[in-house]
């Protein structure tokens, strides 16, 4: 027995300290860059498991927290300003309307001079929770997103040369800026405020408090649309904080869905960022937090309606044919999704 011992605690040192390289090297895999560490503020806090029903492949929001209140009002101002657009008329609000669940209801979003854009705006109020931004997944980071459409010719058409001389003018602007970074007013910590608001944007939904347990929040219809979101296999790509939002998928994953279609360059996704022939046709799964309010859907607005949409999901991803009965379900359902306080 005594002979015996040695080798036990051997193995159990082994065993330690395999699980110590592991987590290392999930450490240094994940760990933010320097550059991130500075420009990025953590996540808001977000429930713990514990808050949560058991086993739902849902997990609940939580009110935003541990962000600069300063810089916050920042980014809202910014958000809203339009000497971020080349001719003063167009905001970050002017695509990403707050009271319409972050979107703009257009099947594109109109630049300076009515440009026509090639994609469908992405709601920006859970955007934090995204593991990417945009629909190719092209930006890392909330900075990186909203640092893309001021200077893209199709949107604001702007540089940030200019933005910096009539921002530069404004003198409240440069102090408030002096008082929340050290470095004051710069593109860097104007991409940074701006994402700062939209981090303060996420909020709690009605299906967040049946999901830490109020039975209550959910009616009959509602909680059984859920059951038949989860059994039909809805969850297997929008799952997770933000129902969505972390993970890529091909959009006609059981039917070919660009098949027969005249198709433009944003109908490949991530192929046109990657060039990688895998990735034509697959794109960032998007939330479905306040999708009921941010009609019409898909990357290209194919969808006038809700329904319409669950049909096509169900036909092209799932290779089903939902019934008229389940289609109103799982709709009743996503309208619990919608954030019950204003952003």
């Amino acid at each position: 027995m005594a002979a015996e011992q040695p080798a036990t605690l051997t193995k159990y040192l082994t065993f330690a300290l395999a699980l110590l390289a592991v987590a290392s090297g999930a450490y240094w895999h994940f760990r933010p860059s320097p550059a991130e560490s500075r420009t990025t503020a953590p996540p808001p806090i977000l429930a713990k498991p514990s808050e949560a029903l058991p086993g739902e492949p849902v997990r609940p929001l939580a009110e935003p927290e541990g962000l600069d209140p300063a810089r916050v009002l920042l980014g809202r101002q910014l958000f809203n300003d339009p000497r971020l657009s080349a001719d003063n008329s167009l905001s970050c609000s002017s695509c990403h309307a707050l009271d319409r669940g972050g979107a703009d209801a257009r099947a594109v979003s109109l630049g300076i001079g009515g440009a026509a854009g090639n994609i469908n705006a992405p709601s920006v109020i859970t955007a934090t929770h995204n593991f990417r931004q945009f629909w190719d997944g092209r930006a890392a980071t909330l900075e990186e997103q909203a640092g893309g459409p001021v200077v893209n010719p199709l949107e604001m058409a702007s540089s940030w040369k200019q933005v910096m001389d009539k921002l530069s003018a404004d003198q409240d602007l440069v102090q408030r800026f002096a008082q929340a970074y050290r470095d004051g007013l710069t593109p860097d910590n104007i991409r940074h405020a701006i994402a700062e608001f939209e981090r303060s944007l996420a909020r709690p939904s009605r299906f967040d408090r049946w999901l830490r347990g109020e039975a209550r929040a959910l009616d009959e219809a509602e909680a059984t649309g859920y059951a038949l979101f989860k059994k039909h296999g809805c969850g297997g790509c929008h799952q997770g904080i933000n129902i969505g939002g972390n993970l890529y998928q091909r959009f006609g994953v059981m039917a070919p869905y660009f098949a027969g279609t005249a198709q433009n360059k944003a109908d490949f996704g991530r192929y046109n960022v990657t060039g990688n022939e895998d990735d034509r046709y697959v794109f960032k799964v998007p939330s479905l937090r306040n999708v009921a309010l941010t009609a019409p859907y898909f990357h290209n607005a194919s969808a006038a309606t809700l329904d319409e949409a669950v049909r096509i999901m169900g036909r092209y991803q799932l290779g089903l044919d939902l019934s008229r009965h389940d289609v109103e379900h799982i709709v009743a359902f996503l309208k619990t999704l919608n954030s019950e306080a204003a952003p």
